[in-house]
C-alpha cells in the first residue's frame, strides 16, 4: 500500500506507466467530472463513483487478484483502513468476474485518508475497506483507477 500527494505523481512515470497515466487522470479530473467508466491506457481505466461513507461498512475489507486500485477522493474526503491479505479471513468466495474477495473486519495495519491531495494505491496483497468516514458520514465523490496486473 501507497499513500502519497499528487504534487508528487512524476515519481511514479519511472515506476509504472499505468499507474502514472492514472494518477495524471485524477490530477486533471474536473470535480463535477460524471460518473461512469473512462478508458486511460490498454491496461488502466478510470471508474468515478459517488456514495455516502459510513461509520461502518457492511462488507469488511476488499481485495483484488488482476487489478491495482490507486483511489482518490476528488470531493470530500474517506478514510480506508488497510491490511494484508495474509492476516484476513474471506467472509465470500473470489468473485472471477469482478475481480474481488471480501474479508471479515479485523483490526487493521493503518488506515489512509484519501482526498484533499491524497491519494492511496492498493496493490493484490492489500486488503483495504473503502466507505468509512473521516470524522462524520457523508457525500464523496471518488474515481478508483483499475490498474491491469
Amino acid at each position: 500500500m501507497i499513500a502519497d500527494s499528487l504534487t508528487n505523481i512524476e515519481f511514479y512515470k519511472a515506476i509504472n506507466e499505468d499507474i502514472y497515466q492514472g494518477l495524471v487522470f485524477i490530477k486533471n479530473a474536473d470535480p463535477e467530472i460524471e460518473l461512469g467508466v473512462y478508458p486511460i491506457t490498454d491496461n488502466a481505466k478510470a471508474v468515478v463513483m459517488e456514495y455516502d461513507t459510513k461509520i461502518k461498512n457492511d462488507f469488511g475489507y476488499e481485495a483484488h487478484k488482476h487489478v491495482i486500485d490507486v483511489q482518490y477522493c476528488i470531493k470530500n474526503s474517506e478514510r480506508i483502513p488497510y491490511s494484508n491479505v495474509k492476516r484476513l479471513s474471506p467472509n465470500t468466495e473470489y468473485d472471477t468476474e469482478k475481480d474481488f474477495t471480501f474479508f471479515d473486519m479485523i483490526k487493521p495495519q493503518g488506515e489512509v485518508i484519501i482526498g484533499n491531495d491524497i491519494f492511496a494505491i492498493f496493490y493484490p496483497e492489500d486488503g483495504h475497506a473503502p466507505v468509512y468516514s473521516d470524522g462524520e458520514p457523508g457525500y464523496i465523490k471518488k474515481i478508483v483507477i483499475k490498474v491491469k496486473v
